[in-house]
């Protein structure tokens, strides 16, 4: 038997559990046409529940709009709520990544608090994606399952005991285990009411075949992948056997729309996502996707007119939700609109009278979190400070730079050979106790995004034309900061293109067709800070949240001094 029947067999038995009710929004008499069933999405949470200082970009605003100051759980809940208002026969669907990569006040306590703030939203699925697999597959089922029982080094159940694990249904229908059956339920069914008669969308969850070589290898011990459009086709003639009249994908994997192009036209987009949505059966309604972060709607029948799909991407924490309107008509059993848009998530102070259960909720894990910011982490030798000399250097960039290298050096975390980090991720100086003592929330002040730590595959040439792309500007905070080993030097007299020479590491000069293994966070990965060149590169493999691999870096190096400023050289004319 195959993997793809192996999920068909599997996958009856679980209905039972996911045909969910519906809030049932009956009308009266005869049939009155189509009707309008609504699906709120969002996508690569990442365990924002804190009203952070997050700010986002309104939906075709122009580049130099306003960004308006979004997410946190309540008006996460709150957007929701509203949205459910408007339109009683919803589904609320999340296409992976909920949790994993989290912030402090989340991810310090193993994610307990996002999944209690789902289960009081009321969210109806989730589909696994890659970084709900970091503390490995013990801990993700008990994610689903709840419970104490502790598989990491930090203890579960720290604030409030009796975790009860997610009352919505983890959904991986390509992720196999040894045995060749799926992680957790491959499908599952909503069902909504539609003048009277019941309307059900059958929901496949899909986690990115790539997954295995950008999680741990302990965490995909067992584990494989299953390609995603072939699976989610396999399941096409069950879900209709259920009795599945709208068929959806939530796929964690996504794409990027490129340059200036239309963001509502497919055909602008590129990236993994394409090759699965051209091999995906017709009879997908929808295709809500994540993963790389992007906000984006447009119709697939652009690129090919038999494969009309409607994609979907809600970007990042919790900043945008997407909103997608379905026109539905029961008597001929069959979808005759759909169309969808991004909404933002702005936050408000009266959201917290409008949410006081999600309110406490956040506030109590905000407050066992200050114990956690007073720990001592390590000693150093002296101040780290994000004041750049005349050569971009700063002893914070090359000293988090130093620690991201060590953190991913491994084999198994990519065998990175050098890092880069970006100036505007330093935000605070590093200042020690008298006796050199460091506390976590000395380390989180200074890298406070939570950003996971990628390894890209970048040739000599490129590295050359990245670094001399950032002296395009003046303003010196632009110059990346570079891992021990690596040295160069710039004139920015020169011709674009030779402005960078000597580029060097460990002492041997770099080859522009040598192909090289670089350390960085996910944000510049993704071509935050315009590094474009970074976000094209083939990705290698990821690692621990960013504070995470500064925190390992200062406990296992006592008193480590700050570093010296000497690997990169300004020549240019004074």
């Amino acid at each position: 038997m195959n993997d793809f029947a192996r999920i068909i067999r599997r996958a009856a038995a679980p209905l039972g559990l996911l045909a969910l009710a519906a809030c049932a929004h009956p009308g009266a008499g005869p049939v009155a046409g189509p009707a309008t069933l609504q699906i709120i999405a969002f996508n690569d949470f990442h365990g924002h529940i804190g009203a952070d200082d997050q700010t986002v970009l309104p939906p075709g605003a122009a580049k130099e709009a306003p960004r308006v100051k979004a997410g946190g759980a309540v008006s996460f809940a709150q957007a929701i709520a509203r949205l459910r208002a408007e339109n009683p026969n919803s589904a609320v669907v999340s296409a992976g990544d909920l949790i994993g990569a989290s912030p402090l006040v989340s991810g310090q306590f193993l994610d307990e608090p996002t999944v209690r703030v789902m289960n009081s939203i009321g969210i109806d699925f989730n589909a696994v994606g890659n970084h709900e697999f970091d503390r490995g597959q013990q801990e993700l089922r008990r994610m689903q399952t709840g419970g104490c029982a502790q598989y990491t080094l930090r203890a579960p159940c720290q604030v409030m005991p009796d975790f009860p694990g997610a009352h919505f249904p983890f959904l991986a229908a390509n992720s196999l285990t040894a045995n060749g059956t799926t992680l957790f339920a491959p499908y599952g069914l909503k069902q909504l009411t539609v003048h009277g008669k019941p309307v059900r969308i059958g929901f496949v969850g899909l986690t990115l075949k790539g997954t295995a070589a950008i999680i741990s290898p302990s965490a995909a011990a067992g584990m494989r992948f299953a390609d995603e459009a072939e699976t989610a086709n396999a399941l096409v003639p069950t879900l209709r056997a259920m009795g599945a009249d709208i068929l959806a994908v939530l796929v964690h994997e996504g794409g990027t729309m490129k340059g200036e192009g239309d963001p509502a036209d497919c055909a602008n987009m590129v990236g993994d996502l394409n090759p699965i949505l051209a091999k995906l059966d017709p009879a997908f309604d929808l295709v809500i996707s994540g993963h790389t972060h992007q906000a984006y709607v447009c119709n697939y029948g652009s690129v090919d007119p038999t494969r009309p799909f409607l994609v979907t991407s809600a970007g990042q924490y919790g900043t945008l939700l997407t909103r997608i309107t379905l026109r539905y008509d029961p008597a001929a059993r069959k979808l005759v609109g759909k169309s969808a848009q991004n909404i933002v998530v702005a936050q408000a102070p009266e959201n917290d009278a409008a949410q006081p259960e999600i309110a406490t909720l956040v506030s109590r894990y905000q407050a066992a979190a200050i114990s956690v910011k007073d720990r001592i982490v390590g000693t150093l030798g002296g101040a780290l400070t994000d004041a750049a000399d005349d050569s971009g250097q700063s002893t914070l960039g090359n000293f988090i730079a130093d620690a991201q290298l060590a953190a991913m050096a491994s084999a198994d975390k990519g065998g990175a050979q050098l890092a880069f980090m970006n100036p505007g991720g330093l935000r605070a100086p590093i200042h020690p106790r008298s006796d050199g003592a460091v506390t976590f929330g000395d380390l989180y002040a200074a890298q406070p995004f939570a950003n996971t730590l990628v390894v890209k595959a970048l040739t000599g040439a490129q590295i050359r034309a990245v670094l001399d792309e950032r002296l395009n500007r003046l303003d010196i905070p632009t110059i990346l900061s570079v891992s021990q080993g690596v040295t160069y030097a710039f004139d920015r007299s020169r011709p674009v293109g030779q402005r960078v020479f000597d580029l060097r590491l460990n002492g041997q000069p770099m080859a522009d067709d040598v192909t090289y293994r670089v350390a960085m966070n996910s944000f510049m990965g993704q071509g935050g800070d315009g590094l474009a060149l970074f976000a094209s590169a083939p990705l290698l493999a990821e690692g621990p949240v960013d504070v995470d691999a500064l925190e390992a870096y200062v406990t296992n190096g006592a008193g480590r001094q700050p570093p010296a400023l000497d690997r990169i050289r300004n020549l240019s004319p004074r």
